[in-house]
């Protein structure tokens, strides 16, 4: 068996199903075939954005010496 990989995509609507694709590329990776059974386990996901360190250290600097204005700002 394949090592565990977690792909990330979406839930769609497809006629009176809902479907979840596998990129061709991870198929191909693995060798799988149409019509091959897998198992699939499916987890909700939650993603946020991440700053890079550096660049949350330029926004808390910032932050720091602007926050009544942005403050005033947030609220217009």
């Amino acid at each position: 068996m394949g090592g565990h990989q977690v792909i990330q995509q979406t839930l769609r609507k497809s006629g009176n199903s809902y479907v979840v694709t596998v990129p061709r590329e991870e198929v191909e990776r693995r060798g799988w075939r149409e019509g091959q059974l897998l198992s699939v386990e499916f987890t909700e996901l939650e993603t946020r954005p991440v700053l890079r360190p550096e660049l949350r250290e330029a926004v808390e600097a910032r932050w720091g010496r602007n926050e009544a204005a942005l403050r005033y700002l947030a609220d217009r």
